[in-house]
């Protein structure tokens, strides 16, 4: 990755993505291709937030690459800010004209802040997510907040998302676009949905994927999900857990539920990996916001390990539902499940509440559009 060297020149180019975490970097390179393919080939910058983030992983190498050095913190607004003051830095070498951030990470709200303090227009991609309660998640839902305020362009996966942002009486233009999380999800799978799987028999057993990795689940809500699948377990009950990347959270998951009976703790994988290994299991506990997008598409079941979601259109398609991360509460979602193969069939119809997987057209397309705009608008101030 190439870092700017002090006194040099950066190649412009009129946009740039702010890419933080694995997330940000799996669904804005839909975006990035699109955008490239339209003849504006954008930058990347890299903040560190996700140390040893690899972008041809996710189909971004050859892209001109600018490397932060800003890894992430155990206190997320002073990452935001050493993010932010690192842009506003490299910014004016850069010059670009327009600043994209993606879904609501502390990489994307400092983007959004040096944007604002820099004077450069700002879009968000995955705009308008709301869970309504400033808790849950923490601090992701502040942060999505903060960012759409600031934002020129705002990308709503949804009618609801774009509903939310008129409420709230967001300055910026609102466009309804889809999540292109979607389109990531075809690159791997093929147009979406996915066809449906052959239909689900009586069984005894579930197999399960596991993942749980969010702030507000560190500690209680970890030990609360190891007593339910040792207990799910018990019964014959086999679950695939996948570690996260963070070392904290693995290390007390390995502690928790390393060695037991049933319950394989597997390492990270690539988002091609992770979306086969759900499309090959029953059920998928997680409280991952892509898997709640992802999983409608392939028709599969999900318990969603938290008490609120900002994705409430999967509940509403039947796909998903809350479990939050109470031991018994799991063991009762599965359990009946198990005994409930025609609901389980219900849950397992592909669907698409979130988007068709060409939301990256539609974002690249307003992104030109909204350029050219600003183009005409300066000529004529001109004239």
């Amino acid at each position: 990755m190439d870092a700017p060297k002090p006194g040099g020149k950066l190649r412009q180019s009129r946009i740039a993505l702010v890419i933080g975490t694995r997330p940000e970097a799996i669904k804005l390179s839909p975006v990035a291709h699109a955008l490239a393919a339209r003849g504006e080939r954008p930058r990347l910058i890299v903040t560190g937030q996700h140390p040893g983030l690899e972008l041809s992983d996710h189909g971004l190498s050859g892209f001109d690459t600018t490397l932060l050095h800003c890894e992430g913190q155990p206190d997320p607004f002073l990452h935001a800010e050493l993010v932010r003051g690192a842009l506003k830095r490299l910014l004016p070498m850069a010059s670009p004209e327009l600043i994209i951030v993606q879904g609501d990470t502390s990489s994307a709200l400092g983007g959004a802040l040096a944007a604002r303090d820099v004077c450069i227009r700002l879009a968000h991609v995955e705009a308008g997510l709301r869970s309504h309660d400033a808790a849950h998640p923490w601090p992701e839902e502040e942060n999505r907040v903060a960012i759409d305020r600031l934002a020129d362009l705002m990308f709503a996966p949804t009618e609801a998302n774009a509903a939310n942002l008129r409420r709230e009486k967001a300055g910026g233009e609102i466009f309804v676009t889809g999540n292109s999380g979607l389109d990531a999800l075809a690159a791997v799978v093929g147009p979406l949905p996915v066809r449906r799987r052959t239909a689900w028999l009586p069984r005894r057993r579930l197999r399960l994927l596991v993942t749980c990795h969010r702030r507000e689940n560190w500690g209680a809500g970890l030990e609360q999900l190891a007593i339910a699948l040792g207990t799910l377990a018990k019964g014959g009950t086999s679950s695939e857990v996948i570690l996260p990347p963070n070392p904290t959270v693995t290390g007390q998951m390995v502690e928790l539920m390393g060695g037991q009976r049933l319950i394989r703790l597997l390492p990270p994988m690539s988002h091609p990996a992770m979306v086969h290994a759900m499309r090959r299991v029953d059920l998928v506990l997680s409280d991952s916001g892509g898997m709640q997008e992802e999983a409608p598409a392939l028709g599969v079941p999900l318990l969603v390990l938290r008490d609120k979601t900002e994705r409430p259109e999967g509940i509403a398609a039947g796909s998903m539902q809350l479990v939050g991360t109470d031991a018994a509460r799991i063991v009762d979602a599965v359990t009946r499940l198990t005994k409930n193969p025609a609901e389980l069939r219900r849950m397992s119809r592909p669907c698409l509440p979130f988007g068709d997987g060409r939301s990256a057209e539609r974002i690249a397309a307003h992104c030109l559009q909204f350029l050219e705009d600003e183009f005409e608008e300066r000529q004529s101030a001109r004239a």
